[in-house]
């Protein structure tokens, strides 16, 4: 029997060239090296450069995702991008993708639900593909946290970086077992106030700067994270057991490690990233798949659950097979 399905075609991520060590933001706050990498697990993290937009980090991977899949932009008739960050507050980032891209045909169009964007662009993808409204899709996280980041705040300047992540999707006739599997989505706004950017065009007119109440997200994050876990595992018709790699939110490694201990999985089975990108948001979860696949651990034919918090507050995880 063969059904619909939204199978990765490939993946690709890119990182700005400056990297911007613990010690350098311990020239700039009261903090350390020690306690940093302590309290986050996070050693460096990537800065864009001035003048570098986030729909230059998410063309550079969009390219690279392309470069794996073996296929040509004109293929693309969908692209689905997450952010936080946009170029501007409108038009579209990805409409900025899809114009560089050379791609002439399709839709474009952001999807902001923060660090968990990636995973609500994924569902957001499989869902018009498996429908027949597109045939191929790029599915792209993308930020440029570092320019909404308060540089005198220690509790969150430590945490987050630049970067972007990029899958390409294609709907085929495949085996239920292959492909997107299931995907589980949540937001509960009465959280809104626990992480947020205290600015907006029809609030203050200002862009703003992250404020994040991290105690209260670490809780929430290991709560909701593991049951959003559970829950896509369970409409796939598999155990937590059967994953063979897990590709977390890169927000904090307490956050990996609650997680992990909650659910009994082995950190063998974790694709980590985050002493090396730090928090890259909606671009995390991207950027660490392609770090899996493209090192070799993430092979055809396994089961791998990536999974995120975000904003909002907004949790999900998606439930894929190469």
């Amino acid at each position: 029997m063969t059904v619909r399905r939204s199978v990765i075609a490939g993946v690709g991520g890119y990182l700005p060239e400056r990297v911007l060590g613990n010690a350098e933001i311990a020239a700039r706050v009261d903090t350390s090296d020690a306690w940093i990498v302590e309290r986050t697990g996070i050693r460096q993290r990537h800065i864009a450069a001035d003048g570098q937009k986030t729909s230059d980090l998410a063309i550079e991977a969009a390219r690279r995702a392309l470069a794996h899949a073996r296929i040509d932009a004109g293929e693309i008739d969908l692209i689905v991008l997450a952010t936080a960050t946009p170029d501007l507050t409108f038009p579209a980032t990805a409409a900025r993708v899809q114009a560089a891209l050379g791609v002439t045909q399709g839709a474009a169009f952001d999807i902001q639900a923060v660090c968990s964007g990636f995973v609500f662009a994924l569902a957001t993808a499989d869902n018009m593909l498996v429908r027949g409204q597109a045939k191929t899709a790029l599915v792209i996280g993308a930020e440029t946290f570092s320019r909404i980041v308060d540089w005198t705040d220690r509790g969150t300047c430590i945490l987050f970086g630049d970067g972007a992540g990029a899958m390409v999707l294609r709907a085929e006739d495949t085996t239920p077992e292959r492909g997107v599997i299931a995907t589980f989505l949540r937001t509960d706004g009465r959280h809104h106030d626990l992480l947020y950017v205290d600015g907006g065009p029809s609030q203050t007119q200002t862009v703003g700067h992250l404020r994040m109440i991290g105690n209260a997200v670490f809780r929430q994050a290991v709560e909701h994270i593991s049951g959003a876990m559970l829950e896509a595992c369970r409409l796939g018709g598999v155990s937590i057991e059967d994953v063979d790699w897990f590709v977390p939110h890169q927000a904090n490694q307490r956050i990996l490690d609650g997680v992990a201990r909650r659910l009994s999985i082995s950190p063998d089975k974790i694709i980590t990233t985050v002493a090396e990108h730090g928090n890259t948001s909606a671009a995390s979860v991207p950027l660490a798949l392609s770090v899996g696949v493209l090192d070799g651990r993430v092979k055809p034919g396994q089961l791998v659950l990536m999974e995120a918090l975000g904003g909002g507050l907004t949790w999900g995880a998606a439930l894929v097979r190469l």
